[in-house]
C-alpha cells in the first residue's frame, strides 16, 4: 500500500515538471547530428513522427513541454566552450536546457508538428533579426560631434514613429512590415496590432522590440528602406499605405507607389491583378514633425 502511494505521488510530481525538447526541424540539421554514434535515429520523417507521439503522450499526462530549435553547429560550439563530450545524450540535454532560456522556443499545445515547425523557424528568424539589428546599432557608437549614442537616439525616434503610426491608424487589425536594405543583408520585421471592442490595442512585446530595432537601424544608417501598413476592419475595405525611410524620418508614399509595389511581381516585373476590396491610399498625417528632436548626423 505504501509502495502504491509512493508511485501515485511520483506520477503526480511528474506532472509538475516542465520540460524542453530540442527539435531538429529539417533534414540538413538531422544529417549533421547523425555523425554522433549516440544519436540513434536514421530517418528524419520517423524521428518527427516519434517526437510528435512523445509530445502527445506528455500532454495527455498533464505535462507542459516547450519546443526549442536545435542547431547542430551551435551545439558543437557549446560543447567546445564547456568542455562537454558532444557524443553523449547528457550533453544534448545540457544544451537543450540552455536553449530554454536563450534560444527560440514555443510551447507545445497539441498542434501538429507540421504547424509548429514553421512557427518555430519563424520565431528563430525573428530572434536572429533582432540580435543582428541590435548588434549593428550598438556598433554605431557615439556621435563624434555631440557625443550622443546614435543607436539609442535612433531607437527612441523609431519608438515615437511607431506610436504615431498606430495612433493614427483606423480601428481594427493592423499589419505592419518594415524592411531595411542598406545593411549587409535585407532585414524584415513584422508587427501585428489588434484592437478589441473597448478600443485597446494589443501588441506582442517581442514583435514590438524587433520591429522598433529594425526601424531604428534604418533611421540610424539612413539606408534604403520602408514601412507598409495594412488595416482591416469589419464592413470596410482593407487599406494599404506606407512610407519610405528618408533621412531620420518617414516620407509618405503616394497611392500610385503603393499600388505599384503591391501589384508588380518582384522577380519578373509583370503586373499582378490588384486585390478586390482593397484601397491603396496615402497614409494619414502623423501629426507635426514625424520624429522627435534628437541626434542629427
Amino acid at each position: 500500500m505504501v509502495h502504491t502511494d509512493h508511485q501515485t505521488m511520483r506520477r503526480v510530481l511528474r506532472r509538475e515538471i516542465a520540460g524542453t525538447i530540442g527539435l531538429l526541424t529539417d533534414e540538413h540539421d538531422f544529417r549533421a547530428m547523425r555523425r554522433y554514434r549516440s544519436f540513434t535515429f536514421d530517418d528524419h520523417k520517423i524521428y518527427l513522427q516519434q517526437m510528435e507521439a512523445l509530445l502527445r503522450t506528455r500532454t495527455s499526462e498533464g505535462s507542459h513541454t516547450t519546443i526549442a530549435l536545435f542547431d547542430p553547429e551551435e551545439y558543437a560550439e557549446f560543447c567546445a566552450e564547456t568542455g562537454l563530450d558532444p557524443d553523449i545524450p547528457s550533453s544534448r540535454t545540457r544544451f537543450t536546457a540552455e536553449l530554454a532560456t536563450t534560444g527560440p522556443t514555443l510551447p507545445y499545445e497539441g498542434q501538429p508538428l507540421a504547424d509548429l515547425v514553421p512557427a518555430l523557424v519563424d520565431e528563430a528568424v525573428r530572434q536572429a533579426t533582432w540580435e543582428y539589428a541590435s548588434t549593428l546599432l550598438a556598433r554605431l557608437g557615439a556621435c563624434a560631434t555631440c557625443g550622443e549614442d546614435i543607436g539609442r537616439a535612433a531607437f527612441a525616434r523609431a519608438s515615437n514613429l511607431l506610436f504615431r503610426i498606430l495612433d493614427t491608424a483606423q480601428p481594427g487589425h493592423r499589419h505592419l512590415v518594415c524592411s531595411v536594405t542598406g545593411t549587409p543583408e535585407t532585414l524584415l520585421a513584422v508587427l501585428h496590432a489588434d484592437e478589441d471592442a473597448h478600443g485597446a490595442t494589443h501588441l506582442d512585446e517581442a514583435e514590438v522590440l524587433e520591429f522598433t530595432t529594425v526601424l531604428a537601424l534604418g533611421i540610424a544608417t539612413q539606408g534604403p528602406g520602408g514601412l507598409v501598413m495594412r488595416t482591416s476592419a469589419p464592413d470596410a475595405s482593407d487599406r494599404i499605405y506606407g512610407w519610405r525611410l528618408r533621412g531620420e524620418g518617414l516620407e509618405p508614399l503616394t497611392a500610385g507607389e503603393v499600388f505599384d509595389a503591391y501589384c508588380t511581381d518582384i522577380e519578373s516585373g509583370d503586373l499582378i491583378s490588384p486585390e478586390s476590396g482593397v484601397d491603396y491610399c496615402v497614409p494619414p498625417d502623423l501629426g507635426g514633425e514625424e520624429a522627435p528632436p534628437g541626434h542629427r548626423h
